[in-house]
């Protein structure tokens, strides 16, 4: 998969030091993965939440961070939308 951007991931764990390596591992496993369906992610990713407009959330450093990205599975696009603490991820409008 593409995702777009990991500038974003950069600069959240940039101060949040303690998110960098579960940030750069889901990059990387993300990189190699060829997901075509919402089955394929959680395969991998049990705690995963599946939201409409094809965006998932995943729980990044044992429940300590929320990453909502959308997906394009045809053109194989991750794209990060949000990454934040749990408070700040409380106040993301989902609808």
């Amino acid at each position: 998969m593409n995702v777009i951007s990991k500038r974003t991931l950069v600069k959240f764990y940039e101060e949040h030091a303690q998110a960098k390596t579960a940030l750069e591992v889901w990059h990387s496993d993300t990189r190699k993965a060829v997901w075509k369906t919402p089955d394929d992610i959680k395969r991998v990713y049990a705690s995963a939440s599946f939201l409409k407009d094809n965006r998932v959330v995943f729980n990044i450093k044992g429940n300590d961070y929320r990453l909502i990205v959308h997906i394009d599975y045809l053109r194989k696009i991750v794209r990060v939308k949000f990454i934040g603490t749990h408070a700040q991820y409380d106040k993301v409008p989902i609808i």
